[in-house]
């Protein structure tokens, strides 16, 4: 039995039972100068006046803020190498379809990436494991799509899954072979996604690596008809459907998300009224990725306050990557929701806790703290949730609890 007590502020986002939208994003259930029960890796109780049973090993949260773990529904945190000349680049005036176009770009992970062993990759995505969980991330949606050939895919996977089966993270996999046109199909773009179609995506579904599968989609990358082939073959697979869409332009990506009933839409920095629209009526929810508009640069933004305002539950991610987004600190993507995009810090907590555990079919397990859910919670180093966008740059998280056992203490 473990007792968190002396919390400031409890935030148990506790509510109905779905993913919330409009002013339902700004009620975080917060109990004050609260107490936290655990037992057997689930929450017992969350109150303001609760008895400790005898026995209970304490933890004094010393007026500190406790909350979920953030569940960061977008990240690519299994590659090899770095991408830190291609940033120097940027800052001197390239920009990312120019450095793509010389070979850079995801393709330079990819030649990285194939180039490591299975259990070099462990070793990194362990490394990043460990980041997350010191920015207070407890769950990671985790894609592969830095192989683009069968074995370096199932590779990917395979770490995705050891990463979870060890308890490092609470990590959910996603298929992404179709992130890029690998170097060996430029021009045969076609050939590359019957590859995926028939080879790539029934071998990961016999082999259970992935539950989701995901595609760039772009002109030049990856178009609405090439993307309605492959995530069409994957749902007959059983895979769910997510979707890298409208980042680069507007090209009706958001629209195709809708007509497919995607679980997200990911991205959506040029979509216009219609494609959110279309994305409400639909009921697909929108995974906005700051991060990487902060690092391309861009002003593009998605326009988050429209969607929170129209009733879409919203989720905000990194996009943890090591080419437009190389952070791991959630406490960042809230700073810059908040000056950029309007977003409310109570509404980006509602967005990276429990509308990101819904957006991965783990509502009924993660993402608030209410009696029965898994005990991942994180103890923050502020007396007031309001202070984890508004003094950024730094870490906040002091103690960090997976399933009720400690994984991270700042001490």
């Amino acid at each position: 039995m473990l007792a968190i007590t002396n919390c400031s502020q409890i935030l148990t986002l506790r509510g109905p039972a779905r993913a919330r939208g409009g002013a339902e994003m700004r009620d975080l259930g917060i109990i004050e100068n609260g107490t936290i029960l655990v037992d057997d890796e689930q929450i017992t109780a969350a109150g303001a006046a609760l008895k400790i049973p005898r026995g209970a090993e304490v933890i004094d949260a010393g007026g500190r803020v406790a909350m979920p773990g953030f569940v960061d529904a977008h990240t690519h945190p299994v590659f090899a190498g770095s991408r830190a000349d291609e940033f120097e680049q940027r800052v001197a005036g390239a920009s990312y379809a120019e450095i793509a176009a010389r070979g850079g770009g995801i393709r330079s992970t990819v030649r990285k990436t194939r180039a490591a062993t299975e259990q070099q990759l462990f070793e990194v995505a362990s490394r990043h494991a460990r980041l997350f969980l010191r920015c207070g991330t407890t769950t990671i949606e985790a894609k592969s799509g830095y192989g683009l050939t069968m074995n370096d895919e199932l590779k990917q996977l395979r770490v995705i899954r050891r990463l979870d089966a060890e308890g490092l993270i609470r990590a959910v996999p996603t298929f992404l072979g179709a992130h890029e046109v690998p170097d060996e199909y430029r021009g045969r773009t076609r050939e590359y996604v019957e590859l995926v179609v028939r080879e790539m995506l029934p071998r990961v579904a016999e082999q259970s690596l992935a539950e989701y599968c995901d595609v760039f989609c772009e002109p030049g990358i990856f178009g609405v008809l090439e993307t309605r082939l492959i995530l069409q073959a994957a749902r007959s697979l059983g895979l769910g459907i997510r979707m890298h869409v409208d980042q680069l332009s507007d090209s009706n990506g958001a629209a195709l998300a809708a007509e497919l009933q995607a679980a997200t839409a990911d991205h959506l920095e040029c979509t216009d009224s219609a494609g959110i629209a279309a994305l409400r009526e639909a009921g697909v929810q929108p995974v906005l990725l700051p991060g990487a508009t902060y690092m391309l640069p861009s002003d593009a933004y998605p326009d988050a306050r429209s969607m929170i305002d129209d009733g879409l539950p919203l989720v905000l991610a990194t996009d943890f990557n090591p080419g437009s987004s190389p952070t791991p600190s959630m406490t960042m993507i809230l700073s810059i929701a908040a000056t950029q995009m309007r977003v409310l810090s109570s509404e980006a907590i509602t967005a990276t806790t429990v509308n990101a555990a819904y957006s991965l079919n783990r509502g009924d397990r993660i993402g608030t703290l209410e009696a029965g859910k898994l005990a991942d919670i994180v103890i923050h180093d502020v007396p007031d949730y309001r202070e984890l966008a508004y003094v950024f740059g730094i870490e906040h998280a002091w103690r960090v609890f997976l399933g009720g056992r400690l994984v991270f203490s700042r001490e």
